[in-house]
């Protein structure tokens, strides 16, 4: 994605910040959720984890992580 992408997402965290995390990682994801809870504890807490999370997390690490079910893993 571009920086001016990744600046709106930043942008939207600061207003709003689930709805920042939800334009990068998904609603359904462990990270929109922590981020409604922490802004419904605090707006500044949910504020900095949704900028964290928008700068640091790749939202595709988890579908580098996952194997394959065709695909054979060989121990030695």
């Amino acid at each position: 994605m571009g920086c001016c992408c990744r600046c709106l997402e930043i942008l939207c965290a600061i207003l709003l910040p689930p709805l920042g995390v939800c334009l990068r990682h998904g609603c359904c994801t462990m990270e929109f959720w922590i981020s409604v809870l922490l802004t419904i504890l605090g707006y500044l807490p949910g504020v900095l984890y949704a900028v964290y999370v928008i700068v640091s997390v790749d939202p595709d690490r988890d579908r580098r992580r996952r194997v394959d079910p065709d695909e054979y893993i060989y121990v030695a």
